[in-house]
């Protein structure tokens, strides 16, 4: 560990957090006074990033990582190793997306979406594990979207009945079914595993219509990550309202 960081010092990885969301949801955690490892795949985003919030004075620092990658996966289990022994807060945030529908979704666009949304996080989850076993109450926090719940998406009345996105939506649909399978896996141990829908965010990927200013974006993920004992594992959720797988 770290001589700088105290034994009992959180630690949180958030992938894809140089910008959006996640950057977002490092600024929450870090205002928590928890110290923030910024996933980013380009190093030079992910140091300015780490930067800006440290000015702010959190705790911040930035590694490279593709998560579709694994030696970046390798390389940021073996940082967190030797720098901490342990991972407190993992947030899988890093997802990209390709605007489709069924018919039109050339299947190299589909595999590439899941490579980052699914795979990618499943594998880097896998790698980071052990790390996380050593924390004292670990916290997994996948984010998903809304539109990864077929209960909403089969639904005439929903509100997100006419928005479908294939490629997009079904990689958040697995990696909802991760999360049910992970948080089984994990039952008898104190890690609590949850889904995260962080709403309609103006970020890049979230377009200039979205509802909620890019400083409510982490706002979900923040929350999952920091439960307490006695909070919800296998769940899906937007702030404090349950959603429906």
């Amino acid at each position: 560990m770290n001589k700088k960081t105290k034994p009992d010092m959180k630690v949180a990885l958030i992938t894809g957090a140089n910008r959006g969301i996640g950057f977002e949801t490092a600024r929450e955690l870090g205002e928590r006074g928890i110290r923030v490892v910024l996933g980013s795949r380009d190093p030079k985003k992910g140091r300015e990033a780490a930067s800006r919030l440290a000015a702010r004075g959190i705790m911040a620092e930035s590694v490279r990582l593709d998560v579709t990658l694994a030696a970046d996966r390798r390389r940021t289990y073996a940082y967190l190793k030797k720098r901490y022994g342990k991972l407190d807060i993992l947030v899988n945030n890093a997802a990209i997306l390709v605007r489709d529908s069924l018919s039109l979704a050339p299947s190299e666009d589909l595999r590439r979406v899941f490579e980052t949304n699914f795979f990618g996080t499943v594998e880097l989850t896998q790698a980071l594990l052990p790390l996380i076993r050593k924390a004292p109450a670990g916290r997994i926090v996948n984010v998903s979207s809304v539109v990864g719940s077929l209960t909403l998406h089969s639904d005439p009345k929903s509100r997100i009945y006419n928005s479908k996105i294939f490629s997009y939506d079904v990689t958040k649909t697995a990696l909802n079914a991760f999360t049910v399978h992970l948080a089984f896996d994990l039952r008898s141990t104190k890690i609590k595993v949850n889904s995260a829908d962080p709403g309609w965010v103006k970020t890049e990927m979230g377009g200039e219509r979205a509802l909620l200013e890019v400083s409510e974006g982490g706002k979900t993920s923040a929350r999952l990550a920091t439960l307490s004992e006695d909070g919800p594992t296998g769940r899906f959720f937007r702030l404090n309202e349950s959603i429906p797988w």
